[in-house]
């Protein structure tokens, strides 16, 4: 598997790490993910635009609550209990099974949950934020390529981090959820900032795109699991 001689070619590459270097190189490496089109980027436009600039921090707050665990796992050695094709194939069948009941409730009604469209009275800052917390930890499990990144790739980051012991686990972890927290929020700001000018079509056809990509997303998860498990 690919994903694989990437993971062994980065603990053979990296050199002796300093703290402050698997801080930063953990960022960066966060961020170039991060910024790539996905379900949960699909997930925190939706909620930005249900309850404004705060969806972003608290998406990726359900991110990083649910990568602390996978973090304290692999560091564990749960990696290579996991990463084998049936584990992979099972996440991409069950998490594409997710991701198109994401995507056919965005796509059946697409202005549900926005009630500031109809009513500028109501304060979006007053909804619970478990909605989106819970959403950025059950839409980071239904991606595999979420999965397959963190037991190959993050797994070899963490190798290396654990030759600093805590300190360098805790410097990974530092510089990877801070790449989610920084480019959501940044996605949620933007968002949010230009919401005055959402009119009820515009809303509209951004929830169709966004549920348009999640179903698509969804059936390509389930396709290439099925197939690797038939």
């Amino acid at each position: 598997m690919g994903w694989r001689t990437t993971a062994d070619r980065l603990i053979t590459a990296m050199p002796n790490l300093s703290v402050l270097a698997i801080f930063g190189s953990s960022f960066l490496v966060g961020l170039s993910g991060t910024v790539s089109p996905g379900p949960l980027l699909a997930f925190n436009i939706q909620e930005t635009m249900r309850r404004g600039f705060m969806a972003g921090p608290y998406v990726a707050t359900g991110h990083a609550m649910l990568e602390l665990l996978v973090v304290a796992a692999l560091a564990l050695g749960l990696g290579q209990v996991i990463d084998s094709d049936p584990v992979i194939a099972t996440v991409g069948v069950l998490g594409g099974l997710f991701l198109l009941w994401m995507g056919w409730r965005m796509l059946r009604d697409p202005t549900r949950g926005a009630p500031w469209l109809t009513d500028p009275r109501h304060d979006t800052n007053r909804q619970s934020v478990t909605g989106p917390i819970v959403g950025g930890i059950l839409v980071s499990l239904s991606n595999p390529f979420w999965t397959v990144w963190w037991i190959t790739v993050g797994a070899a980051f963490i190798t290396r981090s654990l030759e600093l012991g805590f300190l360098g686990i805790g410097a990974f972890y530092l510089g990877h959820i801070l790449a989610d927290y920084f480019w959501y929020s940044l996605v949620s700001i933007v968002l949010a900032s230009g919401r005055r000018l959402m009119t009820y079509n515009i809303y509209r056809g951004l929830m169709l795109t966004s549920g348009a990509f999640l179903t698509l997303m969804g059936v390509y998860f389930v396709f290439t699991g099925a197939k690797l498990l038939a």
